[in-house]
């Protein structure tokens, strides 16, 4: 009598468990599907539809550099790209809060934005999705355990935004028809290896300064301001993200490997780690692909 008591209440108790996490997991899908159909309905045609070296004239040597090495003449502009990630991202301040994720994105050039999708495994069959969003000129952050149980959620504030305005323009790496200045990115020339490069999208401004290696490629980006949360504070902090393994891809060269970090008096907090394992491209219609 009481073990079939006992072995009741555990099964009410596992199927409590599986009607909390395929809930969550169902209306977490629902809302990226939702989020992504508002992308895809921004997503436009480029003008040009290609690229030609004619566009680099007038361009700082370094990054003239960099359009030769990783784009070929007549790469049609990309329209859109989605991508997938693993890697390890820090929940905490230590590195002891490392933890494993997987990541689908989904970014959209013209009108600038995109969808990051995570699963981040916090221990054996525990799970907390994250999404990092830009959409509409609005941003996002939201973490929920096993996608239903609200950890975070910050949204709607000018700091937000403009910091994944900031992460939209160093992911640029990735899909790199979206540097040329024809695509609204703007370069000042700072010397033989540096440039800064001021994105404008709609009344927003953002900018970061691009170092490139001995090869052309970009090796790091920085900001001195990109606003972190500090004990439920905004606090302006240096940030810089580092690229390497650049591969042929799609007649391009991009980085497939990165790391991010924070620069704090007390030195640098690394907190994501990551490679791309797929990227399929859309492009501009009128190209040959």
């Amino acid at each position: 009598m009481v073990l079939s008591i006992i072995l009741g209440v555990l099964s009410a108790i596992a199927l409590l468990i599986v009607l909390i996490v395929g809930g969550g997991i169902w209306r977490w899908q629902h809302q990226t599907q939702a989020i992504r159909t508002r992308l895809e309905t921004a997503i436009r045609q480029p003008t040009p539809t290609h690229y030609t070296p004619e566009e680099l004239a007038g361009l700082p040597l370094p990054v003239q550099r960099y359009f030769q090495e990783v784009l070929t003449d007549g790469q049609p502009l990309i329209t859109n790209v989605r991508l997938w990630q693993r890697g390890q991202i820090r929940m905490g301040e230590t590195e002891a809060s490392d933890r494993p994720f997987a990541a689908q994105q989904l970014v959209v050039l013209q009108s600038p934005g995109f969808d990051w999708d995570a699963r981040v495994a916090m221990a054996p069959g525990m799970f907390v999705c994250v999404r990092d969003a830009y959409v509409e000129g609005n941003g996002t952050l939201q973490a929920a355990l096993f996608g239903s149980i609200p950890v975070a959620h910050e949204q709607g504030t000018e700091e937000l935004a403009q910091g994944e305005l900031l992460r939209y323009l160093a992911e640029a790496v990735w899909f790199p028809t979206a540097l040329l200045p024809s695509q609204g990115v703007n370069w000042k020339p700072m010397d033989d290896t540096t440039a800064e490069a001021t994105l404008v999208a709609g009344d927003r401004q953002v900018s970061l300064t691009f170092s490139f290696d001995t090869n052309g490629c970009i090796s790091e980006v920085w900001t001195p301001c990109r606003y972190r949360t500090v004990d439920g504070e905004l606090q302006p902090t240096p940030w810089r993200g580092h690229f390497s393994h650049y591969t042929a891809q799609d007649g391009m060269k991009i980085p497939m490997a990165g790391w991010v970090e924070w620069e704090l008096p007390t030195g640098s907090l690394p907190y994501w780690r990551g490679e791309i394992t797929d990227i399929v491209y859309e492009w501009a219609e009128s190209s040959d692909r």
